[in-house]
């Protein structure tokens, strides 16, 4: 990583920022204006490829590894981004794990490590996000739209993303007088390597014949709403849980 000076751009970080809805999130907040820190768990490679494109566009950007489960590392994540760039005014936390299996078959080992990214992950990322936006900032944390579909299959999974909406609400409500937004994306099924991966072609195809719309989303189609929630027309919403599925019910 080349260190950059502090910027007068907003600061946006990004966890997950290597790949699928992350990956895309990075780029719109860079095409947004933002200096955005690509966070990842163990693809370099990969993060580094986000930096490029968004460098080659114009934008300002590096990338950080944060296990997002782990506190010391999620802090010098922060401290770094502050230290680079003078602060931070955005934080997208799109790092997350799915382990998909009927409740009598699911590995509890597989259980745990779920929980540990998308349940502890998400507090250890809120609690620095909580102590260190700007006033005028926003935090968004990413859900399921499986929290209120109730596919089966998916139980470990959406329950640990039902546990992600309850931190969110709760803490748009602790942070009063902060000036700081604080909401969750719940995507519905959304083309992406990890939603894709496992599926044959018929599962899909019924997945996206679902919403009235009759497709999968796209990351694009996410990142758009993560701007809306991150840019000046998104102020007015807070401690909400915006369900992106293209209308399923």
């Amino acid at each position: 990583m080349t260190t950059q000076p502090h910027t007068d751009r907003r600061v946006a970080i990004v966890t997950g920022g290597s790949r699928g809805i992350g990956q895309q999130v990075a780029q719109r907040l860079a095409a947004d204006g933002f200096a955005v820190v690509v966070g990842y768990a163990g693809n370099k490679d990969a993060a580094d490829d986000v930096v490029r494109t968004i460098e080659d566009t114009g934008g300002t950007s590096y990338a950080a590894r944060a296990d997002v489960g782990d506190e010391s590392e999620v802090a010098a994540l922060f401290d770094l981004a502050e230290a680079t760039y003078g602060g931070i005014d955005v934080v997208v936390h799109a790092a997350g794990r799915m382990a998909l299996s009927p409740f009598v078959e699911l590995d509890l080992g597989e259980l745990d490590a779920l929980y540990r990214t998308n349940i502890r992950g998400t507090f250890v990322v809120d609690q620095q996000a909580a102590r260190r936006l700007r006033p005028g900032g926003a935090l968004v944390n990413f859900s399921t739209s499986v929290v209120g579909l109730a596919f089966p299959g998916y139980g470990a999974y959406a329950a640990s993303k039902g546990a992600v909406e309850a931190l969110t609400l709760i803490l748009a409500r602790e942070m009063r007088g902060r000036d700081v937004t604080v909401n969750a994306v719940a995507p519905g099924p959304t083309a992406t390597e990890l939603f894709l991966d496992g599926k044959d072609e018929e599962t899909v195809a019924r997945l996206a014949a679902q919403p009235p719309l009759e497709r999968l989303g796209t990351p694009n189609d996410i990142a758009g709403v993560v701007s809306f929630l991150t840019g000046p027309d998104g102020r007015w919403i807070n401690g909400q849980v915006l369900r992106a599925n293209g209308g399923i019910i």
